[in-house]
């Protein structure tokens, strides 16, 4: 039997950072408003310069470091994010790194988007169809808020957090997991035709208090853990009384659930990967640790994930200067590539579609 184990997690935010105050000075709010009513801070928020690509590419990069593997070993790339675009995100991120050969795809399932991306890269790992996967989860929230609506606009942040999936023969990694949807509820959480975001807040707290709960209950029921022996809760970061709410509701302590709102707010897709490499970061996340992984939001989706904690590894300095030959080479074999298609194009007895549509 094959596992899935993540070996590698890196993380990146924009410079930019707005506390409470500096959002009163942009609307009719305040610090203690903010505060009581979601745990957040602060957030930072990208440049209008600054793409999905690229804040998913300097976080891959970082993952790719940590995990101390040559970038060519990659062969999927999934990026979770609320904003669909085309080319997609992936696509563009798998050109930087230099690895033509791997698939890329993004899921646009918003805040639950990493925990059905890490779910489906564990389930391809398993089945045999990929051994090295890059789930990436980025968001550019700043860029759908309506500054006129303080009930969303001072809630949602930008950044980006990856990890690094490969199969291995050693029991362990990602364990099992739950993903669900209801459609129906989708007209409480969605972008409206402005490009904003709109925000039924009562009802998606309500949603959001049973799901969590009820998603990590079932997915630990499926690995036979009680709530007793997780070691780490890590939750999506949506409003700190959802997650003190679902905590008291399966009987784990805050000591043992990870947060990390009050310095980013709600990053959506990346919330969960970022609050990963901070756990790790501060030793709260260790070798062998029972982990429970938990995502709720738009949609209306929502997913769990169980997993066992990888042993941790030093970086490979040879590998890592490696791989940053191939990421900035990156530009000058993308020309490359293009040229060598329309080359292929003009060589002698190779039609173009154009000149089958003239024969016909």
């Amino acid at each position: 039997m094959k596992y899935a184990h993540i070996i590698g997690w890196g993380k990146y935010t924009p410079e930019r950072i707005l506390t409470n105050d500096e959002m009163a000075a942009m609307m009719d709010t305040n610090d203690e408003w903010i505060r009581s009513r979601s745990g957040i801070g602060a957030r930072h928020w990208a440049r209008k310069d600054e793409t999905l690509a690229d804040m998913a590419t300097a976080a891959a990069i970082a993952a790719i470091d940590h995990a101390s593997l040559s970038v060519s070993e990659i062969d999927m790339v999934i990026v979770a994010t609320a904003i669909a675009i085309f080319p997609a995100t992936a696509c563009i991120v798998q050109d930087r790194l230099g690895i033509p050969h791997a698939g890329a795809v993004d899921l646009v399932v918003a805040c639950s988007g990493f925990v059905y991306s890490l779910a489906m890269a564990g389930d391809m790992i398993k089945a045999g169809s990929k051994n090295c996967v890059l789930v990436i989860g980025v968001e550019k929230m700043s860029s759908m808020m309506n500054l006129e609506d303080r009930g969303t606009a001072v809630l949602f942040g930008d950044g980006a957090g990856a990890v690094i999936v490969r199969g291995s023969d050693q029991p362990g990694g990602i364990l099992a997991s739950v993903l669900y949807a209801d459609g129906s509820g989708g007209e409480d959480l969605y972008l409206n035709d402005k490009r904003h975001l709109v925000m039924n807040g009562r009802e998606v707290y309500k949603f959001a208090t049973r799901a969590m709960p009820a998603a990590v209950k079932e997915v630990m029921n499926k690995v036979g853990w009680r709530a007793g022996q997780v070691d780490v809760l890590i939750p999506h970061q949506a409003n700190i009384r959802i997650i003190e709410s679902s905590a008291k509701v399966l009987g784990i302590p805050m000591e043992k659930v990870f947060v990390n709102i009050e310095k980013y707010g709600n990053t959506s897709a990346a919330s969960v990967p970022l609050a990963i490499c901070e756990a790790v970061e501060q030793g709260r996340l260790r070798s062998n640790d029972k982990t429970v992984l938990v995502g709720f939001g738009a949609g209306l989706a929502w997913g769990a994930i169980a997993i066992i904690w990888d042993v941790q590894h030093p970086s490979s300095k040879t590998k890592q200067l490696i791989n940053r030959a191939v990421f900035n080479g990156s530009k000058a074999r993308t020309r490359f590539r293009r040229a060598l298609r329309q080359l292929g194009d003009k060589l002698p007895g190779r039609s173009t579609l154009s000149d089958k549509k003239d024969k016909n």
